[in-house]
């Protein structure tokens, strides 16, 4: 929806710096310490390639396919997540029930994707949209990935502000190069607000504080409610179809992300979540 006022380009920049500014404002006036220096430049860095990556494929890729349909795409995240973190120096090894999980997952995206396939010509934005979208997925899993295993003082809200404000601000060139006209409307600003609110402030917020504190099993759980969300919304709004084909690829991909999540369970050692630690009463303050 927020599609309808903004070009992709537009609305990852608008929505990262309008949110990453607010944010920290909030974090300045709670005396939380700001990154400086190579912590500051980092933090940018793995932003731009969580956000700038992960949510910039997904803003284009919704020219091309329905809502629902890039959020069911998209719901191989977990198996990126959890593969980056298997390859990664201390890392969580894979083992037999989560590559199985991940593979009934890929069958699930395949059964999905498999019309599509099986005609490219009469459906190459579909595939299109689908590679695009699992390079977005593979950058959202670099970033968040490497955020993880960087030791930090900042607190995690903070860290998100960060991030947020420098994909606003890489967005912020080519959005002014190609100047794309804003049609503005009461759904699209609805929508924008909706996606700084409870996507950018409160939702990213709360997923750099889980990879920060959780297992990444664990903190890939968002993926079971965003394509839910998506596709309900598109259908209700847009009449976007959604048939027992998208039905039973979403049942297929979601026990696969069980699967992995139950292989997964156990606490991941990362260096950063380690003694160095202070008491979380004292440990952002400036």
């Amino acid at each position: 929806m927020a599609l309808e006022t903004f070009s992709p380009t537009t609305l990852v920049c608008f929505r990262y710096l309008t949110s990453g500014l607010f944010m920290l404002i909030v974090a300045r006036i709670a005396g939380w310490h700001i990154p400086r220096g190579r912590e500051l430049w980092l933090t940018a860095f793995f932003g731009v390639v969580t956000l700038g990556i992960g949510n910039g494929c997904l803003a284009f890729a919704e020219q091309w396919v329905p809502s629902g349909l890039a959020a069911l795409f998209v719901t191989t995240s977990p198996f990126w997540l959890v593969g980056t973190e298997a390859l990664a120096p201390r890392g969580e090894p894979l083992h037999a029930p989560t590559i199985k999980g991940m593979l009934v997952g890929v069958a699930g995206v395949a059964f999905l994707v498999a019309p599509a396939a099986v005609d490219f010509r009469a459906n190459p934005l579909v595939l299109g949209a689908f590679l695009l979208l699992q390079f977005g997925c593979a950058g959202w899993a670099v970033g968040s990935i490497a955020q993880r295993k960087t030791s930090s003082r900042a607190h995690p809200f903070v860290s998100g502000a960060v991030q947020q404000l420098a994909t606003g601000i890489v967005y912020s060139v080519p959005a002014a190069i190609r100047h794309d006209p804003i049609h503005w409307s009461p759904r699209g600003i609805g929508a924008i607000i909706y996606l700084m609110i409870f996507g950018s402030i409160v939702g990213y917020s709360a997923y750099v504080f889980a990879m920060d504190r959780l297992p990444v099993a664990v903190a890939s759980i968002y993926t079971y409610v965003n394509p839910i969300v998506a596709v309900i919304l598109g259908w209700l709004l847009y009449n976007e179809p959604f048939g027992v084909r998208e039905a039973i690829a979403m049942v297929i991909i979601f026990a696969g992300v069980a699967m992995v999540k139950k292989a997964s369970s156990a606490p991941v050692p990362v260096e950063k979540l380690g003694a160095d630690r202070a008491a979380e009463s004292g440990q952002y303050g400036e």
